[in-house]
């Protein structure tokens, strides 16, 4: 049997699985056939929920779990999708553990991503510039980055309530350029 070839992101110059790649090989993998993938809150309140992902055999068995943790606060996109994206991380680690996309790493492509916008944070200039310059310097910022849907994002995350919502918006329109 040929070894399967997973589309990969390149995040700081390591290759992940994508999380949607290794549910399409659990779902179309002759061998997978039967097995459930599920998931289970374990915590949830409106800053925060814990998820359990669980893959279980076709006669039930408990194989691999996976956990994730996601604060609404965390980046724009979670402020309306923490649940969600809590999701997706665990289904990702839970089909890591069944050893599924784990040539370079367990971690998916979006769990690192998301790691990785938790700890960068904007530029100095941007943090530590006069309200007058944030959003010039927010522009600047997310005219220069690769991925410009998550410097938007730590950007709101970090100054969201000094903007109104046509400088948002406008913010916004670098971000699909």
């Amino acid at each position: 049997m040929a070894k399967h070839q997973f589309k990969t992101t390149n995040i700081r110059g390591k290759e992940y699985v994508e999380v949607n790649q290794r549910i399409l090989y659990f779902r179309t993998a002759p061998e997978y056939k039967g097995w459930a993938l599920c998931t289970e809150m374990v915590h949830l309140d409106n800053e925060s929920c814990v998820i359990k992902a669980i893959i279980s055999d076709p006669e039930g068995r408990e194989i691999a779990t996976g956990f994730a943790q996601e604060d609404r606060t965390s980046s724009h996109i979670n402020k309306t999708s923490y649940i969600e994206n809590g999701e997706t991380s665990a289904w990702g680690r839970a089909l890591a553990n069944l050893g599924i996309g784990i040539e370079t790493s367990i971690a998916s492509s979006n769990e690192v991503a998301m790691a990785v916008a938790k700890q960068d944070s904007a530029p100095k200039a941007v943090k530590t510039a006069p309200k007058t310059n944030v959003f010039e310097d927010a522009v600047e910022y997310i005219k220069k980055s690769k991925d410009k849907p998550g410097a938007y994002d730590r950007i709101i995350g970090k100054y969201g309530e000094t903007f109104s919502e046509k400088q948002k918006e406008a913010l916004m329109k670098f971000v699909k350029k």
